[in-house]
Order: structure tokens, then C-alpha cells, then sequence
């Protein structure tokens, strides 16, 4: 069983990362992106409220964040182990993670930071072309990464659980050091 969270501003390779561990580990990838657009399609209450911040280009604020993982990390797909894709996204959230999985039975083993240039995260990001990749939304993402989730990446540090793999090579690069990172974890 193994529990990851893997980390990365939007343009970092996250996404794609994480479909190569999901097939590595056999173990489902938890995407916030895909929780948050399930909650905006079904027009839950919390889902309307979570589309506001969406639509503007920032964060959903924490209290809605924790509520969303622990409906998530409660669901039985995820009983073999799990890799959560951008979350958590500050020290908060992952401070409130480490409780809820202390309550749930299932502590987090590792968190993978893919580290990228803000220059990269920038092409990436615009060369995808999204309905919201604007350059100005784009910008703001960036900024708020580094504002908010810098100092997450102390909290792992700190914790002796963060695993730093740099993301400014191609994708098979990139897969090729995470796997050799993951089995020396795992080890």
C-alpha cells in the first residue's frame, strides 16, 4: 500500500505524472481538478460555491478543499493506496491532511514536489491552450503557488517525507527519475 502526494504548480507535468504512477503502482490517482469539475457539473451546493473561485482563476479555499478530500479518501477504490494530484496545496491542508488520514488509518507515505521554471510552467501552461489559460490567470496560478505552497514544501521537508524531482526535461526524462526516486522510496 502506498499513499503519495504529488506536487507541482500547473505546467509542472502533475497530471501526467501521475497517469504514469497510476499505472506504475496500480493504485487510482485522487485528481483535485477532477473533484472539483464533478462538484461544478453536478451543481452541488458546494459545487456552486467551489465554481466561483474556479471561474476567477484562484484557489478554492481551504475549508472547501478538506471537506471534498475526506468524501474522497472515504471511498473504497482508494482502501490499496492512492496518489492525491494537487493537493494539498498549503501547509493548512496539509496539516489537516495529516489528521484526517491519521483518522482514517492511513497515513501519507511520501510527497513528490515536480520542480519547473517559472518560464516553463508558463509554456506548458499556455501551449495547452485551455478555456482558462489565459496569461493572466496563468500568472496568477504561478503566484499563488509559490506564495501558498513554497512553504508546504517545507512542512514535507521538515516531515523527511519530500522527494524534489526536477520536471524541465521531457516527459520520459521526468517518468524515468520519478520511478528510479519512488523505488528508492519504496525500498
Amino acid at each position: 500500500m502506498v499513499r503519495l502526494v504529488l506536487l507541482g504548480a500547473s505546467g509542472s507535468g502533475r497530471t501526467t505524472q501521475a497517469s504514469h504512477l497510476q499505472a506504475l503502482l496500480n493504485i487510482p490517482v485522487i485528481s483535485t481538478s477532477e473533484i472539483l469539475r464533478l462538484e461544478i457539473a453536478t451543481e452541488t451546493e458546494l459545487g456552486l460555491e467551489v465554481k466561483s473561485f474556479v471561474d476567477a482563476g484562484e484557489f478554492v479555499p481551504d475549508h472547501l478543499m478538506i471537506a471534498l478530500m475526506r468524501l474522497r479518501l472515504e471511498m473504497e477504490d482508494v482502501h490499496q493506496g492512492w496518489i492525491l494530484e494537487g493537493y494539498p496545496r498549503t501547509s493548512f491542508q496539509a496539516e489537516e491532511l495529516d489528521f484526517l488520514l491519521h483518522e482514517l488509518g492511513c497515513p501519507l507515505d511520501h510527497a513528490i514536489y515536480l520542480q519547473a521554471s517559472e518560464e516553463t510552467l508558463m509554456q506548458r501552461s499556455r501551449s495547452r491552450g485551455g478555456f482558462d489559460d489565459t496569461i493572466e490567470v496563468i500568472q496568477k496560478r504561478i503566484e499563488q503557488f509559490l506564495e501558498l505552497t513554497m512553504p508546504l514544501l517545507e512542512y514535507y521537508g521538515y516531515k523527511q517525507k519530500l522527494l524534489t524531482i526536477d520536471s524541465e526535461c521531457n516527459i520520459a526524462t521526468v517518468s524515468a527519475r520519478l520511478e528510479h526516486g519512488i523505488q528508492h522510496l519504496l525500498q
